[in-house]
């Protein structure tokens, strides 16, 4: 028997016995004297037991195997059920001889025999008196012999030392029983419960942790004083042997550190989590097959490895955890040193360009160029480009163009209104909804690292208290930084020197100067009547026939119907407006189509009216020069260039001439314009013929037509001048001639800008000759010549020129007369 023999004595008999136990495991004191008092016969059966030994008193249930040994048992059974228990010398015997059996034993009375569900016969025997066996007086078909009574000497029960040896064994079995983790705390209450001490020496010694063969010394002890200290000297050793064990195990036992207890922890709720069908393994695993097949360098794969450990040691219910899934998921999403294939062929890539965008020669070029340096080199960092110019000229839609040509991802990022640093650069991840910045978004979402990006309406970017975009751009937009772009959330280095970054802007002047120094501007110009006339044939009306269902055969727009769209119906720089125009005349003739109603096909200028209703814009056209004072400018405006006329008046006043009057709604700059050719006037009216009197005895009064519209800039200066020359000379100025250029006081003509729409303006008038700076020269190279084949221009760096040019000799038909004193003389 091992240590959890008391288990045995005070568990097993009640699932053994149940209800119809007829015995008690604990023998008081009068139990004890009747069993010594009863007889036993001198011939018994005799039962070998293999690994126990049976005492007098104790309990215990055996399972018999033998068929010697279930003959026996049930032999015994009938009759009255007592027999002879020896143990074995060797256990290992199968079929014992007499030989084989310790000579003493004890009587057993057989208290129960239950017949188990495996098979096996289990048998409840409880021990009686010691035996001595002598003859063997029968060995088939099991094992009978004489005995003899083994007679034990007992000291008196008085006897102070014996008591003292009792009440030790019991305390030190009590210590036994409170020490060791495998012995039940009922076995206590039954030591301290038993009365006699000769039961208790036999019930100690049946169960304590000791071989066969001591077992059966200890019931070889005819004295029972000695036998006592026999079993306490057992009893002490393995008190003490029990003591050094619980010493070796607490100082063997390391400390469990908090590492050590956090994944001990950590590994219960996984079973948990595996019980409740929420495990992190199958995450984490996931998350490692994703993370195989990135190519990402060393210290993100060092970040990433980190990342996940402590997602490990998360509690999926804890906030924290979705944070961390988001940056995990994060980092595995986006495309490290992942890269589309540039598209090579340089002649597909052209055919691209020209078939989707007529025009816009400068930005072509420029794509070409660069993919022609890439599949020189290799290797080359992306330019960043920005297309400036008025709306709908195909800024935005040119970006998808070249993402189609180079074979690239295509992404536009809208920044107008953007007034928030971290919509570029992100938050940082301690924030509740923290993500990453737009741009490493807008990566993550194509899932390449080389696309074609369009950061549209970057001069619309707001600064706030937020912080400063344009800021956070700068870092973006710089070939030289942007290899390792540093991104709030993702607090890693990203590169995004191999993206072809496009902006697109509609004025440069609120760019920040440090942000548009890193830019390479393109200027993308309106477009003339005869490049939109081609836009609408080749792409307008096709795109919106199909929108809107209808065949080429049902509607045709004459190239005379779309100039009246163009002309009429529109004004603006782009195609735009031009758009939705031609979108309602094809839904007024779809309606027709779906209604079974007679309808034109073939739409004129006439039909554009009927279905559009009047002229919503009429063009100002060149006015004839038979009134003196009244010159025809060159603006620009949002929606592309434009004509103007700059008007003077002189009004009489003798005696308090030389005020000057400015009005049309006109800004500081062209104020100061007015002034400063007045002035220049003046200064030399000797060289134009003009009477310095007459400066005096004369106001003046400029205005320019459209008074509801705001005008500034200084490129009417040489317009002013003009007419005010022509006011004060009474000189015609020249027909069909219009004019542009900023004036200093020096008499010195500077150049200005918008040149390209300004002269469509002026040949949509009905102007042939301009005169505009010698330095815009090169301004008008750019123009396409057979635009401009049948006009004139005239170059001049003085004001001198100017007057020159414009003013003819001969006098308006009604001249006024200017020399006031003279008349008052004669």
């Amino acid at each position: 028997m091992e240590n959890d023999n008391f288990n045995f004595q005070l568990n097993n008999f009640d699932q053994i016995a149940d209800d119809e136990a007829e015995f008690i495991p604990l023998l008081s004191t009068e139990d004890e004297e009747q069993m010594n008092a009863e007889k036993i016969p001198d011939v018994l059966p005799i039962l070998s037991l293999r690994n126990t030994v049976l005492f007098p008193g104790v309990v215990i249930p055996i399972t018999v195997g033998r068929d010697k040994s279930i003959k026996l048992i049930k032999d015994a059974y009938k009759g009255d059920k007592i027999i002879g228990v020896l143990s074995q010398k060797d256990d290992k015997i199968e079929d014992p001889s007499p030989n084989d059996l310790n000579k003493i034993g004890t009587v057993a009375f057989i208290v129960k025999m239950l017949r188990m569900p495996d098979g096996n016969t289990t048998v409840i025997i409880q021990g009686k008196k010691r035996f001595e066996m002598k003859e063997v007086v029968q060995q088939e078909p099991y094992l009978k012999a004489t005995i003899v009574p083994f007679e034990e000497t007992r000291p008196s029960k008085t006897e102070k030392e014996f008591l003292a040896l009792v009440a030790s064994l019991k305390d030190l079995a009590l210590q036994i029983i409170q020490k060791s983790p495998n012995i039940p705390s009922e076995a206590a209450f039954a030591i301290k419960n038993i009365e006699s001490p000769s039961f208790l020496i036999n019930f100690i010694s049946s169960n304590m942790n000791a071989p066969v063969a001591e077992k059966q010394k200890m019931l070889e002890v005819a004295d029972l004083k000695d036998r006592a200290t026999f079993v306490l000297q057992h009893l002490s050793k393995e008190l003490q042997m029990l003591e050094l064990k619980n010493q070796i195990q607490s100082k063997v036992k390391v400390d469990m550190d908090k590492q050590q207890r956090d994944y001990f922890l950590s590994q219960q709720l996984k079973t948990i989590q595996e019980e409740l069908g929420n495990s992190i393994d199958k995450e984490v695993n996931e998350y490692q097959k994703r993370a195989e097949k990135k190519k990402w360098t060393a210290e993100v794969a060092e970040t990433f490895n980190k990342e996940l450990q402590k997602l490990q040691r998360m509690n999926p219910n804890s906030a924290e955890y979705s944070v961390q899934t988001n940056y995990i998921d994060t980092l595995l999403d986006l495309p490290w040193n992942e890269y589309t294939k540039d598209r090579f062929d340089l002649k597909k890539a052209q055919k691209i360009l020209d078939d989707d965008h007529f025009g816009l020669d400068k930005v072509k070029d420029r794509i070409i160029e660069h993919l022609a340096v890439l599949k020189m080199k290799g290797n080359m960092k992306a330019p960043i480009l920005c297309l400036y110019g008025p709306p709908g000229v195909g800024k935005t839609s040119l970006g998808k163009s070249v993402a189609k040509a180079l074979g690239r991802k295509f992404i536009r990022m809208s920044l107008g209104g953007v007034h928030d640093e971290a919509e570029i650069r992100g938050h940082r991840k301690t924030y509740i909804g923290a993500m990453p910045g737009r741009i490493i978004q807008n990566i993550k979402k194509v899932k390449s690292s080389n696309p074609v990006f369009i950061l549209d309406e970057i001069d619309k970017v707001a600064s706030s208290y937020h912080g400063d975009p344009s800021s956070a751009l700068l870092e973006v937009l710089d070939p030289e930084q942007n290899n390792a772009f540093y991104d709030n959330f993702l607090e890693l280095e990203y590169d995004l020197s191999k993206v072809m970054f496009i902006a697109t802007a509609n004025s440069l002047s609120s760019i920040q100067p440090a942000l548009r120094d890193r830019l390479e501007i393109i200027d993308v110009s309106g477009y003339t009547i005869e490049e939109k006339l081609e836009i609408a044939k080749r792409h307008l009306v096709p795109k919106q026939m199909e929108e809107h269902g209808l065949k080429k055969n049902q509607l045709q727009f004459s190239d005379a119907a779309i100039e009246c769209l163009i002309d009429d119906y529109t004004r603006e720089s782009g195609v735009r407006a031009l758009e939705k125009q031609i979108a309602k005349v094809i839904r007024a003739n779809a309606r027709h189509i779906a209604m079974k109603e007679e309808y034109n096909n073939k739409l004129t200028p006439d039909d554009i009216k009927r279905i559009l209703g009047p002229k919503m814009f009429h063009r100002d056209k060149y006015q004839d020069n038979s009134v003196a004072g009244v010159v025809t400018g060159l603006a620009w405006t949002a929606v592309g260039g434009d004509i103007l006329f700059i008007e003077v008046s002189l009004s009489k006043s003798p005696k308090s001439g030389g005020k000057l009057t400015l009005t049309g709604n006109l800004g500081d700059v062209m104020k100061e314009s007015a002034v400063i050719a007045l002035e220049y006037l003046k200064s030399h009216n000797e060289t134009f013929g003009i009477a310095a009197e007459a400066f005096n005895n004369w106001n003046i009064h400029i205005h320019v037509p459209e008074g509801a519209t705001p005008k500034d800039g200084p490129s009417a200066g040489i317009t002013m001048l003009t007419a005010l020359a022509s006011a004060f000379t009474q000189r015609k100025v020249k027909a069909n001639l219009a004019m542009t250029g900023e004036i200093t006081l020096r008499g010195k003509v500077l150049p200005v800008g918008g040149i390209k729409e300004k002269i469509l303006a002026a040949k949509r008038a009905g102007i042939n000759e301009v005169i505009l700076c010698a330095e815009n020269k090169k301004d008008i190279e750019e123009i396409r010549q057979d635009y401009i084949s049948n006009m004139k221009f005239h170059y001049v760096t003085e004001m001198e020129e100017v007057i020159k040019a414009a003013l003819l000799n001969e006098k308006v038909d009604k001249p006024i007369n200017l020399e006031i004193k003279e008349e008052k003389e004669k």
